[in-house]
């Protein structure tokens, strides 16, 4: 087992300048990340300011760039992505912000397209199991069930 380097301040600000630059971070990434490398109290909030003073952290950019990733390339819905910025500690009101960078259009056109390929693997199945297994995946997505209800009758027509 190796024993955790320890930091003094302007490392760990420098490690710190690293980590969110590589990727875009929540303050609670940060603040765990921190503290993983043994750095607290005084210090560990004087290197949060830092970060935002000098833009590696704002917690709007990271909410908006981790929804519109998570639904363009995991083509998750609005409800996973709000559970899991929720997790990571954004507030409701950076949480709706973020979500409004999804367009409704492309929105419903992920939704239809995920339960068209979807429904092709399910050729040996009845139609009304067909549609409670679509739902239930879409659902499982984090999309709206309202969404998936106005969404599954496309797929058979």
């Amino acid at each position: 087992m190796t024993a955790k380097k320890i930091f003094n301040a302007e490392e760990a600000l420098e490690k710190m300048r690293k980590y969110c630059a590589y990727q875009e971070r929540s303050h609670y990434e940060v603040r765990y990340k921190l503290v993983e490398i043994g750095i607290r109290g005084e210090i560990l909030e004087n290197i949060m300011s830092q970060l935002i003073e000098e833009g590696f952290l704002d917690e709007e950019r990271f909410a908006k760039a981790y929804a519109r990733g998570k639904f363009r390339n995991k083509q998750w819905g609005k409800q996973k992505i709000r559970l899991e910025l929720e997790r990571r500690k954004i507030g409701a009101y950076l949480q709706k912000k973020a979500l409004q960078e999804i367009d409704e259009d492309e929105y419903r056109e992920v939704l239809i397209g995920i339960l068209q390929k979807k429904k092709n693997t399910l050729l040996g199945y009845t139609e009304a199991e067909q549609k409670l297994r679509l739902f239930k995946f879409a659902f499982q997505r984090g999309f709206e069930a309202e969404q998936i209800y106005q969404c599954i009758p496309l797929c058979f027509e």
